[in-house]
């Protein structure tokens, strides 16, 4: 893709990952998790939340071929930390793609205290949906049930799918933190 003579940074391939790690130190659990996801080898920048248009999703397994140690990697990033023992901790991205291929989709990033994985990725999933209908100039009732949501999609033909990818964990009695990942990675 090209505009006035200079190439554009537009992600052709995105894969969707999740990880989880416990540790005494914050920052080594975060680390654990990456390494759980597949994506620790990368430097990471986290991004906003489009969808790029003409993208395609490929497989956790495919994405993480292409990656090399060092790579800068853009990615839309959810992340939970916590070292309170018993606390439920999530965090999801959630991806609507809209039918045209053409045109972009949303990515949305939840993290919760006290969530279930499934209501956590329900709820981006959600966001994601209320972000791209509203750039498609229709209506999202968020607290719509899941099958009027579902009518809603297939009416306005314009919304193809919806998914996420979702990582929660129970934290541990032994007072080390624990991380929970979401992550969107974009691969050019």
């Amino acid at each position: 893709m090209l505009t006035a003579g200079k190439k554009l940074l537009v992600p052709k391939k995105m894969f969707l990952t999740k990880g989880v790690g416990s540790h005494k130190e914050e920052l080594r659990s975060y680390e654990l998790a990456l390494r759980d996801a597949g994506i620790e080898k990368c430097n990471i920048v986290q991004v906003s939340s489009i969808f790029p248009p003409d993208c395609k999703i490929v497989s956790k397994n495919e994405g993480i071929k292409e990656l090399v140690p060092g790579m800068v990697t853009f990615a839309v990033v959810a992340r939970c930390s916590g070292s309170e023992p018993h606390r439920l901790i999530a965090a999801s991205v959630g991806c609507a793609i809209p039918a045209a291929p053409d045109v972009y989709g949303y990515l949305s990033e939840h993290h919760a205290f006290g969530q279930t994985e499934e209501a956590a990725g329900d709820y981006a999933e959600d966001l994601a949906a209320a972000m791209l209908a509203s750039t498609l100039g229709f209506e999202f009732d968020e607290n719509q049930s899941w099958d009027e949501k579902k009518a809603s999609f297939r009416i306005s033909d314009k919304i193809v799918r919806t998914t996420n990818i979702t990582q929660s964990t129970v934290i541990g009695t032994n007072r080390w933190y624990s991380t929970v990942i979401a992550a969107a990675v974009f691969l050019f």
